[in-house]
């Protein structure tokens, strides 16, 4: 892989930082939304949802975790 490309590779990583900071700061706002409800509401339908959106955030920052490690491996 010649250095543009792998120039190239560094701006993705970069923009995945980004991305995954965005999403965490989604995470984050309806994590304070979910704990801000009564208990009452946690445990109905719409605290559920709530807590799955939250969950799927989480698999999806974790697999954005993942793909500098692929990265960077392939501008070896």
């Amino acid at each position: 892989m010649n250095n543009s490309r792998r120039a190239l590779i560094g701006e993705i990583k970069d923009s995945l930082d980004e991305i995954r900071d965005r999403i965490d700061e989604v995470r984050e706002e309806e994590q304070e939304s979910y704990d801000n409800l009564p208990e009452s509401f946690q445990e109905a339908e719409q605290g559920e949802k709530m807590q799955s959106v939250i969950d799927t955030l989480d698999e999806a920052m974790s697999s954005i975790d993942e793909v500098p490690e692929y990265l960077d491996t392939a501008a070896a």
